[in-house]
């Protein structure tokens, strides 16, 4: 795929954005993309995310760092929700399975893996100051 054709975002709606990034596994990245394909992830784990609250979730890799992108309601809360993703169908399986693809301890969740990202720019805010 051409990157420059960019990905369609069916969301719409006032909503939360939450970015991440994690650093992978060198010798391993190209299982972890198989592993995040929409054929290949196990079934329960979308479903749970849903679940969990999240309206969007989509994974972006670079070299050697993988960024998640999420999207929530604007009552969403963090904590509460992952804490109740980790306890859903497979969702504890699948954290660890794709530790060994990532740099990090095979016994972190999710949210101990993943590092939040600071948002520096928005376009929409600074249209607003001019």
């Amino acid at each position: 795929m051409d990157l420059k054709e960019g990905y369609i975002n069916e969301s719409s709606g006032k909503t939360k954005r939450y970015c991440q990034f994690i650093r992978l596994n060198s010798e391993t990245i190209n299982q972890y993309k198989y592993w995040h394909k929409s054929k290949n992830v196990w079934k329960e784990i979308p479903v749970g995310i849903r679940k969990a609250g999240i309206i969007d979730m989509e994974i972006y890799v670079i070299n050697d760092t993988a960024f998640m992108i999420i999207e929530t309601p604007t009552d969403f809360e963090w904590d509460s929700a992952f804490g109740k993703l980790a306890t859903y169908e497979r969702q504890a399986e699948w954290e660890e399975f794709t530790s060994r693809f990532q740099i990090t301890k095979t016994s972190n969740r999710s949210e101990e893996k993943w590092q939040l990202i600071e948002r520096i720019f928005s376009l929409n805010e600074a249209l607003k100051e001019i």
